[in-house]
């Protein structure tokens, strides 16, 4: 986490904070608590979202950009619970002391695989926690957002990190190097619950117990793909690229077919790995560089699989605090 000046209007705090993909996505049974043990491979790239925090009589937010209409504005959001979690942390407990006033501006589509919610959480953690004058470290803003969501602590820290548990526990990853992606938006979102029931009902028709005499049967437990770690230390693209994987993405193909066509599209026309990112419906494209990437998006656009389509790079950094004019 890294603290600036401010540079924006008096009394406010402006932090950006960025979308993630899974490089690795391995999904274990479903628990007696209803939520599977994963391992993955975090990626934080750059497209960003920013949240502007001020102080207030009372606690309200306002959503604007991308996918904003359909962000919750009261309770729900993620970003309003960080805000009370701090608050609550650090003993901030008057209404009057804990209010705030938060200002996102998504460039994150919302339900897309890419932790957009998370992303604000972390970013509403690190701009109160500057705007309070809390002092709270990077290790203490991880605990209080793994009790908002799973992907909040890596919206935290950024880079690349193997996630254990729900993915709340974190190793950073031995990588090397700067990689470019492309990122194919669905015309629609996908809920995570959603996405995980059809895993779950997907792998039970493929049980013994249904019948099925090809099924694998219930899943082991997630393990990390020491060859994606090889891949990432040695910085080749290349070498990454074929070992990108997610177990929940036969689930999201299956609500969503027409992701079929966009992954198609994406190998057709010369990308390294193309992949589900998360619970999707966005599609992710590992480029050879950024004149690689500049084609791709140009080819997957023209394709007409996809709403909209980004380039960006990563790794990126985490959550931070920035000035008046977007500058860490």
């Amino acid at each position: 986490m890294h603290v600036t000046p401010i540079g924006g209007p008096a009394g406010a705090v402006t932090a950006r904070v960025p979308a993630k993909v899974n490089l690795q996505l391995s999904v274990g049974p479903r628990g007696p608590d209803g939520y599977h043990e994963l391992v993955t491979v975090f990626h934080a790239v750059s497209l960003f979202d920013e949240v502007t925090v001020r102080a207030a009589d009372r606690t309200s937010v306002t959503v604007t950009g991308e996918g904003g209409q359909a962000v919750p504005l009261g309770p729900a959001n993620l970003a309003v619970r960080a805000a009370a979690a701090l608050a609550r942390a650090i003993g901030r407990r008057a209404r009057s002391a804990a209010g705030v006033r938060i200002e996102i501006r998504k460039r994150i589509p919302v339900a897309a695989g890419l932790a957009g919610g998370s992303a604000d959480a972390a970013a509403a953690l690190v701009a109160c926690n500057e705007l309070w004058r809390a002092g709270l470290s990077l290790q203490e803003l991880r605990a209080i957002g793994a009790q908002i969501g799973s992907d909040v602590p890596f919206a935290l820290i950024g880079g690349t990190a193997v996630g254990q548990g729900r993915g709340e526990r974190l190793t950073r990853a031995l990588a090397s190097g700067s990689y470019h992606w492309v990122l194919a938006f669905g015309a629609s979102g996908l809920a995570t619950p959603d996405v995980y029931a059809a895993c779950d009902r997907l792998r039970a028709a493929r049980s013994p117990a249904s019948g099925d005499a090809g099924g694998d049967g219930e899943p082991g437990p997630p393990e990390l793909n020491t060859e994606l770690m090889a891949a990432l230390r040695s910085g080749d693209p290349a070498a990454v690229g074929p070992l990108l994987t997610n177990d929940l993405q036969a689930a999201a193909l299956s609500l969503q077919p027409v992701l079929r066509r966009a992954l198609a599209a994406g190998r057709e026309h010369g990308a390294l790995g193309a992949i589900v990112s998360g619970s999707g419906p966005t599609c992710a494209f590992l480029a050879a560089g950024a004149a690689q990437a500049r084609e791709l998006a140009v080819a997957i656009t023209g394709a007409g699989v996809c709403r909209a389509v980004v380039q960006v790079t990563g790794p990126a950094a985490g959550a931070c605090v920035v000035d008046g004019r977007g500058r860490q």
